[in-house]
């Protein structure tokens, strides 16, 4: 049989124990190159474009509906310019890859590495969806079948650096301190995914079982079905999205600028400032991010007034801004998909345990490594 001898062949390489791993990482390697390097651009001149119909601040003082409309305004275009540049094309080319065959022997080839983590090599799919944005990435743990490693599959989706949250690293601290702190602060996330990973597997209850997959013949994608698969994908993804961006971005433009902000920068001033050792502003600017968290730097250049944050803040309060940014509460949008999936009690119970993760981790940093700097 052609088509047999042909997948025989293939699967030669891809699961050979290191041409496979090779091809696995040249394929990954591509998807994040295009998130990072053709999303980015896309993003850009989408950014650009709907700038040029209504300028996008996330901050503004005015007449009420001045207020609302701007605050509408930041939330659609930020939504919008995360769905078309990072994630429809993410989507298209996974389910290219998922529909010729190959999907199920990337996730073979992972699945003694997953089981470290009590995971196992259908993981593989939202962690790397991670990278474009969490939401879907959150959405796709469905895939996965025991509900303890359904659990933590998502909870570790949540600490992958989306789109949003590494253009804030390269954006800030590989711009104003230098490139390898911004690497330094990656490598730091990759191990706690790792550490928390074990953790949690041995503390959650519940069962893990092995994964069990069909392996199919390689095939030409079918157009039809590719296509489909990503609309379906982007629609379930878009209802959650643009609403929670939306409203998000009014609530929080409008409770701003009505002054009920204020009270926040005080509130958090021993976390922020005693703690964290950054300007008391950043309190409100962590609640802007709460809606994408590349917004923390729009919200940190309104009210500093200035793009030149290295004009304004030390180099460790760059890097520990980063580091914060990286892994605090995850995005609205994310905190729905894990409430819808998983329940409120879940989603609030992972969101604490990262907002806490991240002062601690950011108090050290700055307590420890501050004088060094």
């Amino acid at each position: 049989d052609n088509e047999f001898s042909l997948t025989e062949k293939v699967d030669r390489i891809a699961l050979h124990p290191v041409l496979g791993y090779l091809l696995l990482a040249a394929t990954i390697g591509g998807l994040l190159v295009w998130t990072f390097v053709i999303g980015a651009w896309i993003s850009g001149v989408l950014t650009e474009f709907l700038s040029g119909i209504a300028p996008v601040e996330p901050l503004i003082t005015g007449t009420l509906p001045e207020i609302i409309f701007n605050g509408a305004w930041t939330g659609f275009v930020a939504a919008l310019t995360l769905i078309v540049p990072y994630v429809i094309p993410f989507y298209l080319v996974l389910a290219l890859i998922e529909d010729s065959g190959f999907l199920t022997r990337f996730s073979l080839m992972l699945d003694k590495g997953m089981h470290r983590m009590g995971l196992h090599g259908k993981a593989i799919i939202p962690l790397v969806l991670g990278f474009g944005c969490t939401v879907p990435a959150c959405l796709s743990c469905r895939i996965i079948e025991a509900p303890k490693q359904k659990l933590i599959a998502a909870f570790l989706v949540t600490l992958i650096p989306c789109s949003a949250r590494t253009i804030v690293i390269l954006g800030v601290v590989a711009v104003f301190v230098n490139i390898w702190w911004a690497l330094a602060l990656y490598l730091l996330v990759f191990v706690l995914i790792v550490v928390l990973g074990r953790l949690a597997f041995r503390l959650l209850p519940g069962e893990s079982v092995g994964m069990i997959m069909e392996m199919p013949d390689y095939h030409v994608p079918h157009l039809q079905g590719v296509l489909g698969q990503t609309w379906q994908r982007t629609r379930s993804l878009i209802g959650i999205v643009l609403p929670a961006y939306i409203i998000g971005s009014i609530v929080i433009t409008g409770a701003y600028a009505a002054g009920l902000l204020e009270p926040i920068n005080a509130a958090l001033y021993p976390v922020t400032v005693i703690l964290l050792g950054l300007p008391a502003v950043t309190g409100v600017v962590f609640i802007f991010g709460i809606i994408r968290k590349e917004m923390t730097i729009l919200a940190l250049a309104a009210i500093l007034g200035t793009t030149v944050f290295s004009d304004v803040l030390t180099p460790i309060q760059i890097i520990v801004f980063g580091l914060v940014t990286l892994l605090y509460a995850p995005c609205i949008s994310t905190i729905l998909a894990l409430a819808k999936d998983f329940g409120w009690k879940a989603a609030l119970s992972i969101t604490a345990l990262e907002t806490s993760l991240a002062i601690a981790l950011g108090t050290l940093v700055f307590h420890l490594i501050g004088p060094l700097i």
